[in-house]
């Protein structure tokens, strides 16, 4: 079978550079379709009504502009239509047939660009008023009067900080046995045993018990102190206070634990005595008790170190088989005053102290 292209159309659209060929020239007009013809009337004698059928044939989308030669564009134009982000169906042709120009093109992108873009609406916000409020002034309490003058005079002091992490597992091993005795139960706070280590510790470093005395500027001296009265940091309804265990170099763990007890009971009443908080030659500040795993305590004046104990976790750790088993790990934070202390100095006294928390029998050979 022989396909033959159907009279008044054509077969291809060739498209040419502006100039070459006049623009006026349209290709032929197509030849009308011949019409269809009109089905014969239904005789009336006819007693079987006549079916008529409607032939129907789909026509194209004609383009917005009305014309069938409105796609029709030089390749200049549709240069223009690209360059401009425009479909040329929304451009109304003022060239032969509806053709469009490139003064169509310009006059569409100009009215286009030239009209106003709306703006989007912000949502209005409703506004809660602010009542109207003014500062109060606050006397400090007593307790908080004594501690913005301690601290002030501790600022002044050159700090430098020195942390280590302990494995208190033999500690907590110990401390269940004595709390689980059927026969005799103790219950022995940890703190008890880290101000026990302390003092064992100062015997061999006692430095860090002494104080600075700046009383003649141009001859500083330190007072060493024989006697061992370790300050414990408490925190009170009246707020931060630090009374001190007396001469734990002469006390057992058991008494010192007493003692914590004793001084934690009028602490909470308000009712400690001037002796109760006086006299202190180095603070321990179990922060931990509260919270936190790291601190960076601060000296109490009259003092050369201090040590911060933080929160224990439990974490994997490798045992001397090397396996895996669980650890409890307390991290230790030891200020010192750089002036007359050096890091050597307060790394030694943290290791034996380290030594008295990791194996607790050896406070035992260090007892008197």
């Amino acid at each position: 079978m022989t396909l033959s292209p159907q009279e008044g159309y054509a077969l291809c659209d060739i498209e040419v550079e502006d100039g070459k060929y006049p623009e006026d020239n349209p290709p032929p007009e197509p030849a009308p379709a011949p019409a269809q013809p009109s089905p014969a009337p239904a005789q009336a004698e006819t007693k079987q009504p006549s079916v008529e059928v409607a032939a129907t044939t789909q026509k194209p989308e004609a383009p917005k502009n009305g014309s069938r030669y409105a796609t029709l564009a030089t390749p200049a134009v549709r240069g223009m239509l690209k360059a401009h982000n425009v479909n040329i169906l929304d451009i109304p042709g003022t060239g032969k047939d509806g053709r469009v120009l490139k003064e169509d093109v310009l006059r569409f992108v100009t009215v286009r660009d030239s009209a106003p873009t709306s703006q989007p609406t912000t949502p209005t916000i409703p506004t809660t008023p602010v009542s109207q409020q003014s500062d109060t002034a606050v006397n400090l309490t007593p307790i908080q009067s004594q501690m913005f003058k301690t601290m002030t005079r501790s600022l002044n002091i050159p700090h430098f900080l020195f942390a280590d992490e302990l494995n208190i597992n033999n500690i907590t091993a110990l401390r269940k046995k004595l709390a689980n005795d059927p026969k005799d139960p103790r219950r022995i706070t940890f703190l008890s045993f880290v101000i026990k280590a302390v003092s064992l510790a100062l015997n061999e470093y006692p430095i860090l018990n002494a104080k600075v005395d700046t009383s003649n500027p141009d001859k500083p001296q330190l007072i060493m102190r024989p006697r061992h009265n370790i300050g414990v940091a408490m925190d009170t309804p009246q707020g931060l206070i630090v009374p001190n265990v007396k001469d734990v170099a002469n006390r057992s763990i058991e008494d010192v634990a007493a003692e914590i007890s004793r001084l934690s009971a009028l602490g909470k009443e308000g009712k400690l005595t001037p002796a109760d908080l006086s006299g202190g030659t180095i603070t321990v500040s179990n922060i931990g008790n509260i919270g936190g795993t790291y601190v960076a305590p601060v000296i109490v004046s009259n003092e050369v170190a201090i040590l911060g104990v933080g929160k224990s976790k439990t974490v994997p750790i490798f045992d001397e088989a090397g396996q895996v088993t669980k650890g409890e790990l307390v991290n230790f934070s030891w200020s010192a005053d750089h002036r007359v202390v050096d890091g050597a100095t307060m790394a030694r006294m943290a290791n034996k102290v380290r030594e008295c928390i990791e194996s607790p029998e050896l406070m035992l050979l260090k007892l008197r």
